[in-house]
């Protein structure tokens, strides 16, 4: 009786022990069936958002794949040479915006025409509007920490924003010449037709920027034309006529650019034939009207710069009395 009795205490503990792993898995698995929904819940938002999203995303080229933007042909020049370019890429422009959205276009044509532009610039400004740059590319030397021309040679010179100017015909000629300390294997003008002149293609796009209103490419020819060394001084002083010529007299960039050029290389300026010829022309019409005005603001430039340099001195000097 009591072997018996003492046998079911001796196994009581194993039965207790078993059932109390029993009920502690249960409530670890009803701990578990808690928390699964709720990551389950959330796992499942996360998916949908992102399902969403990426359905989102391949439906846009879906759009454009079912309503493509019109293909608009230009004829630009004097040859009327064509170019085609999309609707939506010429809009970025606000020049060729108000002519497509303001119905000042024929529906049926889709032509624009551009007689006065040269082809080569305009072939620039859509390969600037399509892949944001234009040919030479800027591009950033990480080796140097600054940026260069792509396609230019390693230059020892210093660039146009200090520049090193060519006045001798046999180094260029009447185009932007190289001396041997500044090679480069990338042409820094442009010869346009209308006017029969090499210019510093920089120049040129500037201000068919400036047309077109577009002020990013504005500072990007701007930034490409500091990066031009071993220029004539012949092109220059064209160049900088012809940027007198097609941008307003509120332009405080390009025009005080070659502005700050001749002052800072007056040395080779004051010795010049060239500049001597051009100023005592007071500018050439051939560059369109207005060129002249920058002989004016180069006078009153240097008289700037000449009372900065006095005052100066005179700070630097006792006054006596």
């Amino acid at each position: 009786m009591f072997k018996r009795s003492f046998r079911s205490r001796d196994a009581a503990p194993p039965a207790m022990d078993s059932q109390h792993r029993v009920d502690k898995a249960a409530r670890l698995m009803r701990k578990g069936s808690v928390r699964d929904p709720q990551k389950a819940a959330k796992l499942q938002r996360s998916l949908t958002g992102e399902d969403a999203s990426r359905m989102q995303q391949q439906a846009r080229p879906s759009d454009k794949s079912i309503a493509p933007s019109p293909i608009i042909t230009l004829t630009v020049g004097r040859d009327a040479r064509l170019f085609a370019a999309h609707e939506d890429v010429l809009c970025q422009a606000p020049f060729f915006e108000k002519i497509l959205r303001g119905n000042y276009l024929d529906a049926q044509g889709k032509r624009i025409a551009l007689p006065d532009e040269d082809p080569e610039v305009f072939s620039a400004i859509l390969e600037y509007l399509y892949k944001g740059d234009y040919y030479p590319r800027l591009l950033h030397n990480k080796h140097r920490n600054s940026w260069e021309l792509e396609d230019s040679l390693p230059r020892r010179a210093t660039p146009l924003n200090s520049p090193t100017i060519n006045d001798s015909p046999k180094i260029g000629g009447g185009r932007a010449g190289h001396s041997p300390q500044t090679p480069s294997a990338v042409e820094a003008t442009v010869y346009l037709s209308s006017i029969g002149q090499h210019l510093l293609r920089d120049t040129v796009i500037y201000c068919a920027a400036e047309r077109y209103g577009l002020e990013e490419l504005k500072r990007l020819a701007l930034r490409k034309q500091g990066l031009q060394s071993g220029i004539d001084v012949g092109t220059i002083l064209r160049s900088a006529q012809y940027c007198y010529a097609h941008t307003p007299d509120s332009d405080s960039r390009l025009r005080a650019h070659y502005l700050a050029l001749i002052i800072r290389c007056r040395k080779t300026f004051k010795r010049s034939g060239t500049m001597q010829a051009e100023m005592e022309k007071c500018g050439s019409d051939a560059y369109g009207e207005g060129s002249g005005k920058l002989f004016f603001d180069l006078f009153v430039a240097m008289c700037n710069h000449l009372d900065d340099v006095i005052d100066a001195s005179n700070a630097r000097t006792p006054k006596t009395i």
